[in-house]
C-alpha cells in the first residue's frame, strides 16, 4: 500500500501548490464582469468549459511543457511578461470600463464572442505563474525512475483535476455572490479586483525583466558586444 500513500501525498501537494495560484474565489467577478450579459444556461456552459479548458491546460504542461517552450523558443520570462501583459490588459478593461459597449451587449442580449477560454480559463484560471507551478512539479516527477514516476504524475494529474471541480464548484455560485453584494458590491468588488490584476500583471512582468538581468548571458553578451564595438 505504499503507493496509495504516495499517490494521496503527491494529489495533495499538488493541490496544496496549485490551488493558491488558481485562486478561483478571485475569478467570481471576472465572471460577473464579462459573462453579465449572458442567461444563466449560457454562463454556467461557458464556465463548465472554462474549467475543462484549465484542467487540459495544466495537464499539458504537466505532460510537455518543457517540450512545448523548447519547440517554440518561449523562455519562462518571456511567458511571464506575456501573461503579466495580459493580466494587466484585463484589469484595466475591469477598472475602467467601457460603458457604451456594457449598455451595448446588454441592450442586445446575445453572445458576442466566446468567454470561455479568454479570459475564464487563461489567464482567469490559469496563466504563467501556474504554469511555472505545474512544470516544477512535472519535473520533481520526471527526476524519479521506474514506478515512483507514474505514480508521481498520476498524483499530480489527479491534484489537477481536484482544482478544476473546486474551481467549477466556486464559479457556478457566482450568480449567488452577485445576489449577496448586490450591483453596487459587484461594481466595487470588480473595481478592486481590476486593480489586483493590474498589480498582478505588473508584478508578472518584474518578475519575468528580473529573471531576465539575472541572466549572467545576458550581461556577458553585452560585455562582449562593447568590447568589439572599442577601436
Amino acid at each position: 500500500m505504499n503507493w496509495l500513500t504516495d499517490y494521496l501525498g503527491y494529489t495533495a501537494g499538488a493541490v496544496l501548490a496549485i490551488i493558491p495560484i488558481v485562486n478561483p474565489l478571485g475569478a467570481v467577478p471576472l465572471v460577473m464582469t464579462v459573462a453579465a450579459h449572458l442567461p444563466e444556461a449560457e454562463r454556467q456552459r461557458q464556465i463548465r468549459r472554462a474549467c475543462l479548458y484549465t484542467f487540459f491546460l495544466m495537464t499539458g504542461f504537466l505532460v510537455a511543457g518543457s517540450l512545448i517552450m523548447n519547440f517554440f523558443g518561449i523562455s519562462m520570462p518571456g511567458m511571464r511578461i506575456a501573461g503579466g501583459m495580459i493580466v494587466a490588459f484585463l484589469g484595466f478593461r475591469m477598472l475602467f470600463p467601457s460603458p457604451t459597449v456594457a449598455s451595448e451587449v446588454a441592450e442586445r442580449g446575445e453572445v458576442k464572442y466566446d468567454i470561455a477560454f479568454t479570459p475564464l480559463a487563461m489567464p482567469g484560471l490559469s496563466g504563467p505563474g501556474t504554469f511555472a507551478v505545474v512544470m516544477s512539479l512535472s519535473s520533481q516527477a520526471a527526476a524519479k525512475d521506474g514506478w515512483d514516476r507514474a505514480v508521481d504524475f498520476l498524483g499530480v494529474a489527479t491534484g489537477i483535476l481536484l482544482v478544476a471541480l473546486v474551481s467549477w464548484f466556486t464559479l457556478r455560485g457566482a450568480e449567488r455572490f452577485n445576489r449577496v453584494l448586490g450591483a453596487t458590491g459587484m461594481v466595487a468588488m470588480t473595481r478592486l479586483m481590476g486593480f489586483l490584476m493590474i498589480c498582478i500583471g505588473v508584478q508578472f512582468i518584474i518578475n519575468g525583466l528580473v529573471a531576465i538581468t539575472a541572466d549572467p548571458r545576458i550581461w556577458a553578451g553585452l560585455a562582449e558586444a562593447v568590447r568589439q564595438g572599442q577601436p
